[in-house]
């Protein structure tokens, strides 16, 4: 695990353009997609991704509000924690 690595969530309704609009920002932040999983559970759009962020041009809370207002914008509700933050919250 690293402090340079975060978990970015998605959720909402599917539609056109989630993945695209969330990778876009992570690009423009030169913020690097790991891993990406989505999937359509009970009617709702899921994605988690894990992100390098070691390289990002903003801080971690900067990237954190513009990825919530571009979820905002898309129609999706956006998250992004530290990876360690997100295992530790979520170990069985």
């Amino acid at each position: 695990m690293s402090e340079e690595r975060i978990l970015v969530t998605a959720l909402g309704r599917d539609r056109v353009g989630i993945v695209a609009g969330i990778s876009a920002v992570l690009a423009e932040h030169n913020a690097n997609i790991i891993e990406l999983t989505s999937a359509e559970m009970g009617g709702s759009f899921v994605m988690v991704m894990l992100v390098d962020i070691a390289k990002a041009d903003v801080s971690m809370v900067d990237l954190q509000a513009v990825l919530k207002s571009k979820g905002e914008e898309i129609g999706v509700q956006v998250t992004a924690q530290h990876e360690d933050v997100f295992r530790y919250m979520h170990r069985i």
